[in-house]
């Protein structure tokens, strides 16, 4: 179980709209839009956690917690306060019944994809 009081980073979270061209008609993107403000706890993965990731293939280098929320999807990212940009690489229900918390294993960087 998570604490609320453990739920204390300001994250934006963010999705990337696309839209058309008007002139060709091809998909272009138009940039990351603001969906929710939620708070969060942030988890660094451990030196052991960090090389079983790496040995995978991801760029996993924490874990964010939140309060369940549906509009939380793989792709999209977190923003916090001080400007850090996590990618969300899933979204895992809370082990003991799936309903309160959520888990998203989160990759950093400037661009993530942009």
């Amino acid at each position: 179980m998570v604490r609320a009081g453990s739920l204390n980073h300001p994250l934006s979270l963010q999705e990337r709209q696309m839209g058309r061209n008007p002139d060709t008609g091809a998909v272009i993107n138009l940039g990351w839009v603001e969906v929710a403000q939620l708070f969060a706890g942030i988890e660094p993965l451990s030196g052991r956690e960090f090389i079983a990731s790496a040995a995978g293939q991801s760029q996993v280098v924490a874990r964010i917690v939140t309060y369940r929320d549906p509009r939380v999807k793989r792709g999209m990212r977190f923003v916090h306060c001080d400007g850090t940009i996590y990618r969300i690489e899933a979204v895992l229900p809370d082990k003991k019944n799936g309903r309160e918390y959520q888990t998203h294993p989160v990759s950093e960087g400037l661009n993530n994809g942009e």
